[in-house]
């Protein structure tokens, strides 16, 4: 990743970046405290006045006319459909395609302006890793145009479009498309190494019918090398992430109706979502390579009750609380972001909707509470933009599975926890149901892993804009005991 140090924009000033610690529990709320130099993208924002709670249609965060400030104009993603289905035979690069050329045509993006594409995947190809620039060579891009492709997680698309806000911010660009995707049906399986150690010396060398028996008895028994398929588990402590949510939901008394009864509202606010238009603005029509067309997200069960998905069996554990209904399914799609400096949206006539106040990305223990990490790096954004978690208009957390959500929601709650994991002595503080996920979230809409963290940003970003909220909170856990938070204000 680049650093502060490599070049800016001419006249550009830039702000005071001195070191900062973690803050005390005496500063919680409070203004941050500027980075030094060179720091990673888990910035802070220069110093600013904090903003007055805000409800119902509230002002914007005003800007700092000193601060050079990265924008968000607006997204484009495919439609998520569930893996396996109508996009099986579009792998991830296909899909950042699709995305990413939505994106272009939507918004009238000058090509030869644009400076780079950042991308996040989890799935990558072992043939092509980098998928953002086998997007910008597929879809004919200007050669000069850079791209880089991250993985963290399920929080990878975030992270590619924090990375491309912080190079606008330093100068570095003007112009970057940020986002991800993932294709859980094009996995590659893996054969065991031993294959590959007892083919090398066939591959490499002038082998002899010796060479040849040697490496057949190495690969003995022939059941040992079948290709493994792959699985959603840890490799240090080999459990796999639905195991890990039963565990959490275990141990912080996590009922299997609340659980339920969050999927159900997912669910049923994704649908309204869909009837009214909401995600018209984000969602591009697909062309698969049969010839069929892909028009909506296609998991979305308006339908649902609490009734219907407390019929289901558990999925983890044999009286275990989380089932297929209220967990995320597997999925494929992608997502892409349109990240200019401001002063070049302006000059392109594009409006401004969102900025980022704050990022900050978390880590726990895998093998204790392995999802646990928003409820950390959450309070970590709202620090660093200087707001408590009553000034956030909206909150919008992925919902890998629904005990995982209602576990850091309970722990944000907590003055124990605070206590113990934060350094501060009072309670984060209460979400208010009907700020958390208004449009639903990961469990009726799917989670491409490397594309939900763009499609978080993108639809927080148009609802700011749409209802004149100031700011939504973004939360996001990951493999790895990873986790992520973000703090968006809305561009007046």
């Amino acid at each position: 990743m680049a650093t502060s140090d490599e070049k800016r924009a001419p006249g550009r000033k830039r702000p005071d970046r001195t070191a900062r610690k973690t803050p005390a529990p005496a500063e919680a709320g409070g203004a941050s405290r500027p980075r030094k130099r060179g720091a990673r993208a888990e910035r802070s924002v220069p110093s600013a006045a904090p903003v007055p709670a805000a409800s119902g249609a509230s002002r914007a965060v005003p800007h700092h006319e000193h601060r050079r400030r990265a924008v968000i104009v607006g997204g484009a993603r495919t439609p998520f459909v569930r893996a396996f289905g109508d996009f099986m035979k579009m792998d991830t690069i296909a899909l950042g395609v699709a995305a990413t050329r939505a994106l272009i045509e939507r918004f009238g993006v000058p090509v030869r302006e644009i400076d780079g594409v950042y991308w996040g995947g989890v799935i990558l190809p072992s043939l092509a890793p980098n998928v953002a620039r086998e997007i910008v060579l597929d879809l004919g891009l200007p050669r000069s145009v850079e791209a880089m492709t991250v993985t963290r997680a399920c929080a990878s698309g975030l992270q590619a479009i924090t990375l491309a806000a912080a190079a606008i911010e330093r100068g570095e660009a003007d112009i970057i498309i940020a986002g991800g995707s993932d294709s859980t049906s094009n996995g590659e399986l893996k054969m065991p190494q031993k294959v590959v150690h007892a083919m090398a010396p066939l591959v490499f060398g002038k082998p002899g019918p010796a060479d040849y028996l040697a490496a057949f008895s190495k690969l003995m028994p022939l059941g040992s090398i079948l290709p493994r398929p792959p699985k959603i588990a840890e490799r240090t402590t080999g459990q796999v992430m639905g195991q890990a949510a039963e565990e959490m939901a275990r141990r912080n008394e996590i009922s299997r109706e609340a659980q339920d009864e969050l999927a159900a509202r997912s669910h049923q606010r994704a649908a309204a979502a869909i009837r009214s238009g909401r995600f018209d603005e984000e969602v591009a029509p697909v062309q698969t390579p049969h010839g069929g067309w892909v028009h909506a997200d296609a998991q979305v069960r308006g339908d649902t009750s609490v009734e219907k998905l407390a019929r289901l069996r558990p999925a983890f554990a044999r009286k275990g609380t989380l089932t297929a209904g209220n967990s995320c399914p597997l999925t494929d799609g992608a997502a892409a972001a349109l990240l200019l400096s401001e002063e070049k949206a302006r000059a392109l006539g594009l409006a401004p909707r969102a900025a980022f106040r704050s990022w900050a990305y978390a880590a726990v223990d895998p093998a204790d509470q392995l999802l646990l990490a928003p409820a950390l790096a959450m309070p970590k954004a709202l620090d660093r933009a200087g707001l408590r978690l009553g000034d956030a208009d909206l909150v919008d957390m992925h919902e890998a599975f629904a005990a995982q959500v209602l576990c850091s929601v309970k722990m944000l709650a907590s003055r124990a926890f605070a206590r113990a994991r934060l350094g501060r002595d009072e309670a984060v503080g209460e979400i208010d149901p009907a700020r958390l996920n208004v449009h639903g979230g990961s469990i009726a809409l799917g989670h491409p892993f490397g594309a939900t963290g763009a499609r978080m940003a993108v639809t927080m970003a148009n609802e700011l804009a749409r209802t004149g909220k100031a700011t939504a909170l973004l939360g996001i856990c990951a493999a790895g005991g990873l986790g992520a938070g973000a703090v968006l204000e809305r561009v007046g």
